[in-house]
């Protein structure tokens, strides 16, 4: 994309300086905020906000393959 290849060993970092692009884990932090915020403008009787309120005590998961 920039004129490197694996084989120039550039990291990732200063390619991405370069581009000047943000880092993939900022990029998925805001997908999720996004997602969270459009859970909140939802009404407490929507089947999502339900599940906001449950609280597991204990919940055990069997042994072995699902």
């Amino acid at each position: 994309m920039c004129g490197y290849t694996r084989l120039d060993r550039v990291r990732y970092a200063v390619i991405r300086d370069k581009l000047e692009v943000a880092p993939l884990e900022e990029k998925m932090r805001e997908s999720r905020l996004r997602w969270f915020r459009h859970v909140r403008r939802r009404s407490i009787n929507a089947p999502v906000r339900r599940y906001e309120s449950i609280n597991i005590i204990y919940c055990r998961r069997g042994r072995g393959r699902p």
